[in-house]
């Protein structure tokens, strides 16, 4: 990933520096193992560990001769421990390091965007209960429907992320999984006993059967997750961006000294922010696409996913990182304009309490046809010729029949809508936030 969506504890999880010495991590859990089995002597083990050094550049230059990353791996680790180096990756495979491996960064990974996700429920809950009472108006098709308020829609937000972060939580118990079972996953040369051992040791789970590989729906569940978080912070980012919008101006990002917005327009005041996370979504989404298509592996494994997670996985947690820290950061500095809100709930003429009288004339003996009929011809009016709908409505002898001028009236409260906002609170955050 490009250095301008990265930030450097997640990046650091995905240089190769960390993962030979994941690698060399693993194959040391597994000579510990051999060792407690009578299988390999305890000192060639310790020899090892003491000598073992990763040199990125030696791994390079045999890999360009050897065609084999693994294969370059272990020879370089054996140029530097000497004879002991014979007893390294006894009875395994590639993948059993690779797969084992891979699972140690990912679950390293998922704290890290497990955290990310902490700071962004506290941001929410923050936000939430300072707007609980911040009046604006809903929309639904883009078009105005009826009050709500900006710390409901913050609830609503919470809530998802709080989902996203149960469902971050499984996948990586789902990807903690690691196998140590040889060619064809069977044990042929190295025991399911010291498998568990292994796998143990690093705090992992051993794939109760495998084939050469983890399957690789684990991974894929792994990047469903990740590409769910990114759409829901898309989510957001666009309701940020309609309430920015110069028509609607209810709520923008900060704009920060000596911030520029166009090169051309100095006015300027754009949602960067929320495009930029808009438009990173994408990336991932479609690269958990990409893992979907790698479990569909040949017979017991081949190598066409692995091009795939090389760019894929560490791509889609560094830049996830991102956007969860910038989301954060921008929801934290949000600058809300309820005098806006409020002047906005107003350009309708009223309307947006039609429902409220409909159900009043309903209550009040009227059939719901002839109702509706003429609560909407009266806001129809308003809406292609302007005035008040409550004006309206007040003076509508049809209505005037069934609701008298103080029943109307209270029609006109927006709290009526939000009455129950305390239970919304209550469900989202516990008791005692209202």
């Amino acid at each position: 990933m490009i250095e301008r969506y990265a930030r450097p504890e997640m990046t650091a999880i995905w240089t190769q520096q960390r993962k030979y010495e994941t690698w060399l991590q693993v194959e040391l859990a597994a000579s510990d193992a051999l060792v407690k089995a009578g299988q390999v002597p305890q000192a060639a083990v310790d020899e090892i560990r003491e000598k073992a050094e990763i040199d990125v550049a030696r791994i390079d230059e045999l890999e360009a001769v050897v065609k084999h990353d693994v294969i370059a791996f272990l020879t370089s680790i054996t140029e530097k421990v000497g004879e002991a180096g014979r007893f390294i990756h006894m009875g395994m495979t590639s993948s059993d390091v690779l797969d084992t491996a891979l699972a140690l960064l990912l679950r390293e990974a998922a704290d890290i965007l497990i955290a990310d996700l902490e700071a962004l429920l506290q941001a929410l809950k923050t936000q939430a209960l300072k707007h609980k009472k911040t009046l604006m108006i809903g929309r639904s098709h883009g078009i105005h429907g009826e009050p709500i308020t900006f710390g409901l829609k913050l609830c609503h937000w919470y809530d998802e992320t709080q989902r996203n972060l149960v469902r971050l939580k499984e996948a990586k118990r789902i990807i903690s999984v690691g196998k140590i079972s040889g060619a064809m996953g069977t044990n042929a040369h190295i025991s399911p006993e010291i498998e568990a051992v292994v796998c143990e040791k690093l705090g992992l789970t051993a794939e109760p059967v495998s084939t050469q590989i983890v399957h690789r729906d684990r991974h894929a569940q792994f990047m469903q997750s990740l590409a769910l978080i990114a759409a829901s912070l898309e989510r957001f980012s666009i309701e940020i961006r309609h309430l920015q919008r110069t028509e609607v101006g209810e709520a923008e990002e900060p704009f920060t000294p000596g911030q520029k917005g166009s090169s051309a327009m100095p006015h300027k005041r754009n949602p960067v922010s929320t495009e930029n996370i808009s438009g990173l979504a994408r990336v991932i989404r479609a690269n958990a696409g990409a893992a979907l298509e790698n479990i569909p592996l040949w017979h017991e494994r081949d190598i066409s996913h692995s091009s795939v997670e090389r760019i894929i996985l560490p791509d889609s947690t560094i830049l996830l990182d991102y956007m969860l820290a910038r989301f954060t950061n921008m929801i934290s500095q949000i600058v809300v304009y309820p005098e806006r809100m409020r002047k906005n709930m107003d350009i309708t003429g009223g309307t947006l309490y039609s429902q409220k009288i409909l159900l009043r004339l309903i209550d009040k003996g009227m059939e719901r046809e002839t109702a509706y009929a003429i609560v909407q011809k009266t806001a129809m009016e308003i809406f292609e010729q302007g005035g008040s709908f409550q004006k309206a409505i007040t003076e509508n002898p049809k209505v005037l029949a069934h609701l008298d001028k103080t029943e109307l009236e209270a029609c006109f409260d927006p709290w009526q809508y939000l009455q129950n906002i305390d239970a919304s609170y209550e469900r989202v955050f516990g008791r005692n936030k209202k």
